[in-house]
């Protein structure tokens, strides 16, 4: 029967800690398993993520592709369906949104049409679809842009 008394890890499974530079008894003394000089024999180097002893990295062998934008604006993506867990006539803005917990802080807010929207409510965000608008509107609602 196994008990908390006789149970024990598979064999092989856990390993003991490498303990360096703790004298000859341990079997790593003296160098520490650092080898006999150079660079990575002594305190205080570093080898940078990447570096390849010389070697022409791969991160500048291999070719660039594509254009990357880096003033691109990304968007916080809210859907209807999200929108119709409200209440009936809340005034929703993105401050709200971030206090709910849909939206993280200093993100811009846009607004989609996914799913269905049956209450009349107000939307006030950066961005919003066509869909989205017209869906919000049929139902009572209403958006107001903030510019």
């Amino acid at each position: 029967m196994i008990t908390l008394s006789n149970l024990s890890p598979n064999v092989g499974s856990n390993r003991k800690r490498k303990r360096v530079g703790r004298g000859p008894g341990s079997g790593r003394g003296k160098t520490a398993t650092r080898g006999h000089k150079g660079a990575n024999s002594r305190s205080g180097s570093i080898v940078r993520p990447g570096f390849e002893g010389g070697q022409m990295p791969l991160q500048r062998r291999l070719p660039k592709r594509g254009f990357h934008n880096q003033f691109k604006t990304e968007y916080a993506i809210v859907s209807l369906g999200q929108l119709n867990g409200f209440d009936s006539g809340a005034d929703i803005s993105t401050d709200y949104l971030i206090s709910v917990g849909l939206v993280k802080k200093d993100q811009m807010v846009k607004v989609l049409a996914n799913g269905e929207i049956t209450k009349a409510i107000t939307v006030t965000v950066d961005k919003i679809s066509t869909m989205a608008r017209n869906k919000i509107e049929a139902a009572g609602g209403k958006v107001v842009d903030s510019e």
